[in-house]
């Protein structure tokens, strides 16, 4: 299901992403005494009390606007709240309501959604006194908080969640219906490969990078199967993009991720692969969806220089060695076709079943090749191990203790495991837990 947005929006220097950073547990959006260091929107899907949520950490504002800088930041908090499905408006309990405040509320009033005023900063038990004042900003949750000391987090995110939308019920797939989710960054292609793939002018194409803003589905029948295509840069007509907008399709591409079986994500051949390119590949691969790289705009690419371009994006990729890489050329249609076919492939690969004995004699064997290595005097011992019942690309293996687990025996076996079974494309997941009694398993040998 999609997640919601939380934005947090509100002046310079209040401790937005302080707040932010201690909602997450780590260090993530930039601290710092001076304005306006918060520019870029810094996007991070978490989750509290079982609801998974999209935060989103904007950049301060004050009433005047001198620089285009200045104006663009809060033109950039004024979409993150039109983006939002709850807004957090944070203010600093040591400077009182100033004027800024009492613009920053009006705006989130304004936006008629669900809001939370924060007053932050309230560092000691006397700062309390200073909390009051802040109901007159006209905003009826009022929790004052320490983001700096960790005091009153636990009831601000209580109180996010209860003004959440209702969690949404995903309506299973009928029969064996594939969803695909287009995914990268702004103006690599990815609406001129929705065109090519479905054959008609379904997403509108337009050269302006973040020209797409929500997510547009195209269905087509394919060998019989049905397929569904989420071009999460779709928009339904062309208009002119406001700065921004860019940012807010991370989001889009988060919930498209998760939605789907299989995403696509698709790299600009003419630009190496950015950072973002390199988090968006990251999150699919934690969040267990099937993932192909499409390297688009390959025609642009000399042919001299082409071999130098795979090798190149071969290590610069080195943690997707697993992934099927495809070029392409949306534009001229070149090679688009495979595109489907290799996803049905990875697609296949991800929901196969295996049986419990075939996987735990697969990991004995594994570990046959090459032990564990010692921790201390003790050695990683593996009860039993199968498939996940809901989520058949993770294994779960019952050890002796968790903590024996290196991370570089976790990638031998996943290399072997990926090796026998042929999970080309799919990021395995493992998950260690401790081992109680094995389990008496029936009919094994049927099963085998």
């Amino acid at each position: 299901m999609s997640r919601p947005v939380i934005a947090l929006v509100g002046r310079t220097n209040v401790g937005k992403s302080t707040l932010l950073n201690r909602v997450l547990g780590q260090r993530l959006a930039v601290v710092d005494d001076r304005p306006n260091v918060t520019r870029d929107r810094l996007i991070v899907p978490t989750s509290w009390s079982g609801r998974d949520i999209a935060m989103v950490d904007t950049g301060g504002w004050g009433m005047d606007t001198a620089t285009e800088l200045d104006a663009q930041v809060k033109r950039q908090a004024e979409i993150a709240m039109s983006q939002a499905d709850v807004l957090v408006l944070v203010a600093a309990a040591n400077d009182g309501v100033i004027a800024s405040d009492i613009e920053a509320a009006k705006l989130v009033r304004e936006a008629g959604k669900p809001c939370i005023l924060v007053v932050n900063k309230v560092d000691h038990d006397q700062h309390h006194a200073l909390v009051s004042e802040f109901y007159r900003l006209g905003i009826d949750a009022v929790i004052p908080v320490s983001a700096l000391h960790n005091r009153g987090i636990r009831e601000f995110m209580d109180t996010v969640v209860e003004k959440l939308p209702p969690a949404e019920t995903e309506a299973p797939l009928q029969g064996d219906r594939i969803r695909l989710a287009i995914v990268g960054r702004p103006n690599a292609g990815k609406s001129t490969l929705l065109n090519a793939i479905v054959g008609d002018e379904r997403a509108i194409v337009d050269s302006t990078p973040g020209t797409t803003r929500d997510p547009l589905d195209a269905e087509l029948l394919w060998q019989g199967r049905r397929l569904v295509l989420v071009d999460t840069a779709g928009i339904r007509k062309r208009s002119r993009v406001d700065y921004g907008v860019d940012y807010f399709s991370v989001i889009r591409a988060i919930q498209a991720i998760e939605r789907c079986d299989v995403a696509l994500l698709v790299l600009d051949a003419t630009e190496p692969a950015t950072v973002q390119d390199v988090t968006i590949a990251r999150y699919v691969r934690e969040s267990g969806r099937g993932l192909i790289l499409v390297v688009n705009k390959w025609d642009l690419v000399p042919p001299e220089y082409r071999d130098a371009h795979k090798d190149w994006m071969r290590r610069r990729l080195d943690f997707l060695s697993f992934v099927p890489v495809l070029h392409v050329s949306a534009k001229e249609r070149r090679n688009v076709k495979t595109i489907l076919q290799k996803a049905y492939e990875v697609w296949k690969a991800r929901g196969q079943r295996l049986s419990r004995s075939t996987v735990d004699t697969a990991i004995r064997e594994a570990i046959g090749r090459h032990a564990p290595p010692m921790v201390g005097t003790r050695r990683l011992d593996v009860v039993w191990a199968h498939q996940d019942e809901s989520e058949p690309w993770k294994l779960v293996l019952h050890v002796n203790d968790p903590k024996l687990v290196p991370p570089t025996y976790t990638r031998y076996l996943e290399r072997e495991m990926r090796r026998q079974f042929k999970y080309h494309g799919v990021p395995l997941l493992f998950e260690f837990v401790p081992a109680g009694r094995r389990p008496r398993r029936r009919q094994e040998s049927e099963a085998r």
